[in-house]
């Protein structure tokens, strides 16, 4: 490890050879520290839109950004079919 960083009060980097990917997911996730799947599922009970917007996100693969993102936008994508079907059906 370079210890001129150190002196110049910089950070340096802590990696592992083996495993690379290990510090890159350490920051917290955007909107209040659930992520942006999440947060839309949870405000899609009051505007589905959010579900839809949480859909394209979803298949537009913005998840390869930060993989803990999945989850809720595969969630918002589900409630966004459910709400559909649900629509079709009341309104046919």
């Amino acid at each position: 490890m370079d210890t001129t960083n150190e002196i110049k009060g910089d950070y340096a980097p802590i990696r592992d050879p083996e495993h690379p990917h290990l510090g890159r997911f350490d920051k917290p996730l955007p909107c209040f520290g659930c992520g942006i799947g999440w947060f839309s599922f949870l405000l899609g009970f009051l505007c589905p839109l959010m579900w839809y917007y949480a859909t394209i996100l979803y298949l537009v693969n913005y998840y390869r950004k930060d993989p803990r993102e999945r989850a809720g936008l595969a969630a918002s994508a589900i409630a966004a079919l459910i709400f559909t079907i649900t629509v079709v059906i009341i309104f046919r």
